[in-house]
C-alpha cells in the first residue's frame, strides 16, 4: 500500500518523530511504520486503533514486532515520549482521545496531530486549548496539516472514566421507549437519525430467532427489535470499538442481552440468521465505504437461514437493489421517504 498523504507529511518532519516509545493512534497500515523504523529505530512502537480493519491490517503486517491494541480506550503502564494522533472525523472524539492517554504521557511528551484539511484539522488549536499548550501548525502539504503540542498536566485528570463520556438520551418509536448510550464519534450520538427511524417503522411484521444488526452503531435498531419482538436472539456487529462499547451499554440500559462483536464486513460472522437488519455504513464520495456495504449485501446470502429475510435502509442514490436481487432473491421497495428507501429481500430457495 502506498503512503497516505498524512503519513507523507509526518515523514517529511522526521526530526519530530524521534522517540523511544511512540504511540500511534488510529493510523492505518500504509507503510508508515516500516519507514519510521528505518529512519529512527524506536525501541517500542505501540499502535492503538478503534477501527477493526486497521487493527487487523497492522496485526497481520507486523505481528508481535509492534504492540497493537483494538479497544474503545487505551490503557498502558508505559509512559510514551511521542503520541501521533490521526485527526478523527468527529471533533468530539479528539478530546476523548487526549483524555484517555493522560495517564501515559508527561509534560514533555510531544503530541502530533495530523490529518487532511477537509477533515477539519485546522480547528485543532481551538479544540485542544484547554488540554494542550502551544498547539501550533508546523507543516502544511499534500492537502494536510500537522500540529504539535504538549500536555498541560494540571488541566487533565490522570484517571480516565469511560462512563463520563457516554452521551445518553431517550427516544420513543411506535410507543417503545429506549435509552441510548453513545461515545464520541459513534453514529447517531445525539439523536435518532432519519434513515434509522424510517427503518424501525418498516420492519417485518413478525420477527423471531437469530437476528443480526449489521453496522449496529449505538445499538438502537437491536434494542428496538429486542423490545418489540421478544423471541429474537440479538447479534450486533460493527467495525468500531467505540460503537461496540456503546451498543453493549445501550443493551444493558434497556435490560437486553446480545452478542456484540467486531467484524470486517462479514469476516467474523459465523452463525446463520433468520433476520438481518441494517442501516449500512457509508460515506458519500469515499469509494471503499460503498464497497464494504456492497460486499456485505453480496455475501450475506451465505449467512441467512432458509427463507431468511434482510431489511435495509439506504439513501435514494445508492443502487443496492440490483445487488440484493442478484445475490439474495427478489427485492422489494417497501417505502420511500425523506431521501431514503427501505429494501427487503428474502433468500431465494434456488
Amino acid at each position: 500500500m502506498s503512503l497516505s498523504n498524512p503519513s507523507q507529511v509526518l515523514l517529511r518532519n522526521s526530526e519530530l518523530l524521534i522517540a523511544k516509545a511512540p504511540l500511534l493512534i488510529n493510523l492505518p497500515e500504509d507503510g508508515f511504520i516500516d519507514a519510521y523504523v528505518e529512519l529512527h529505530q524506536p525501541t517500542n512502537i505501540h499502535c492503538f486503533n478503534t477501527n477493526f480493519i486497521d487493527y487487523q491490517a497492522l496485526l497481520n503486517k507486523h505481528g508481535s514486532k509492534v504492540n497493537t491494541t483494538f479497544a474503545s480506550f487505551y490503557q498502558s503502564n508505559i509512559h510514551h515520549d511521542l503520541v501521533i494522533i490521526a485527526f478523527p472525523k468527529s471533533k468530539a472524539e479528539l478530546n476523548f482521545t487526549l483524555a484517555m492517554i493522560a495517564h501515559c504521557v508527561t509534560a514533555e511528551t510531544k503530541i502530533l496531530l495530523v490529518g487532511e484539511k477537509k477533515g477539519g484539522i485546522q480547528s485543532a488549536p481551538k479544540l485542544t486549548k484547554e488540554i494542550l499548550s502551544n498547539c501550533q501548525k508546523v507543516d502544511a502539504a499534500r492537502h494536510c496539516l500537522l500540529f504539535v503540542g504538549f500536555f498541560q498536566p494540571e488541566k487533565l485528570s490522570k484517571t480516565f472514566n469511560l462512563a463520563d463520556w457516554f452521551k445518553k438520551y431517550q427516544l420513543t418509536v411506535e410507543g417503545i421507549t429506549l435509552t441510548i448510550a453513545s461515545l464520541p464519534g459513534v453514529f447517531s450520538q445525539q439523536k435518532l437519525d432519519t434513515g434509522t427511524e424510517l427503518l424501525l417503522s418498516n420492519l417485518p411484521e413478525k420477527m423471531s430467532g437469530n437476528t443480526l444488526d449489521f453496522g449496529c452503531g449505538a445499538g438502537i435498531i437491536s434494542c428496538f427489535i429486542g423490545k418489540k419482538f421478544t423471541d429474537t436472539r440479538l447479534s450486533l456487529l460493527d467495525v468500531s470499538a467505540l460503537a461496540l462499547t456503546s451498543a453493549q451499554e445501550t443493551l444493558t440500559l434497556n435490560g437486553l442481552t446480545g452478542h456484540v462483536f467486531a467484524s470486517n464486513s462479514l469476516s467474523d460472522v459465523k452463525e446463520k440468521y433468520q433476520f438481518v437488519v441494517s442501516n449500512p455504513p457509508f460515506h458519500q464520495g469515499v469509494k471503499t465505504h460503498y464497497q464494504a456495504s456492497e460486499e456485505f449485501l453480496a455475501g450475506i446470502n451465505k449467512r441467512l437461514t432458509k427463507q431468511g429475510k434482510i431489511t435495509i435502509v439506504a439513501n435514494n442514490f445508492l443502487r443496492y437493489q440490483p445487488i440484493m436481487q442478484a445475490h439474495i432473491g427478489e427485492t422489494h421497495v417497501i417505502t420511500k421517504a425523506k431521501g431514503f428507501t427501505i429494501y427487503q429481500a428474502q433468500l431465494s430457495s434456488k
